[in-house]
């Protein structure tokens, strides 16, 4: 069901759901923004007034929304504003916090960002584990710069705690650099013909204080 924010009450019912039930007065306080080379920007889940100011003091002109088009409010309001400010939306579902990316989503990820307008800005809910690794790749395929410089994008530094369920992420890479160690490989042909995604999830352990802090505490999707 689309959501009509044009009308008064169906926006203040959006920056509602944004704000209490989606958790966003924290973000406005703190959206977790920071930049990287060449042009993209990662951070938590901006609100419209934050598109408008990162628009205008960025040049933003695309916002990659990794929780995907959906039917809340808080979706609406995002979409609604980017149109109104020309930005192109693209919302990009398939890079999950918990569990072990897929290939196919890689290789889209890849894909968007060698086709997408720069500036660019590119935010889940927090902005830490799957902004984080999308942020990675980023690196990796636009910068071309090496997988262990690429993990400096999965760090404490923007919320992403490795020893809870979203630890699986730097699990990933850190199986990929094993494997180049003992055979030097190239990381997406290590990814298309060595990587098992069923063995990685199972080989993966968390730390339940890690999982209490992520998921009851910062209530991360």
């Amino acid at each position: 069901m689309a959501h009509d924010v044009s009308s008064f009450s169906g926006r203040l019912l959006a920056y509602l759901d944004m704000l209490l039930v989606d958790h966003g007065l924290f973000r406005v306080i703190y959206n977790n923004l920071y930049a990287l080379p060449g042009g993209l920007y990662r951070s938590s889940q901006p609100s419209p007034g934050q598109i408008r100011k990162y628009q205008r003091k960025l040049g933003i002109k695309t916002i990659i929304n990794l929780r995907g088009a959906d039917d809340t409010r808080r979706y609406a309001l995002e979409a609604e504003e980017c149109r109104r400010l020309g930005i192109t939306l693209v919302d990009f579902k398939g890079i999950l916090s918990r569990s072990a990316p897929e290939l196919v989503h890689v290789q889209r990820a890849r894909e968007m960002f060698d086709s997408i307008e720069y500036p660019a800005l590119i935010h889940c809910k927090s902005g830490a584990d799957r902004a984080g690794f999308a942020a990675a790749l980023y690196r990796l395929f636009r910068l071309n710069e090496p997988v262990q410089e690429a993990l400096c994008e999965l760090s404490w530094k923007y919320g992403h705690l490795k020893g809870s369920k979203t630890g699986i992420l730097d699990y990933f890479f850190e199986e990929y650099l094993a494997a180049n160690a003992r055979e030097p490989i190239e990381f997406m042909t290590w990814l298309s013909t060595v990587y098992n995604r069923d063995q990685l999830k199972q080989a993966f352990h968390t730390r339940g204080w890690a999982d209490f802090l992520v998921d009851k505490v910062l209530h991360r999707e």
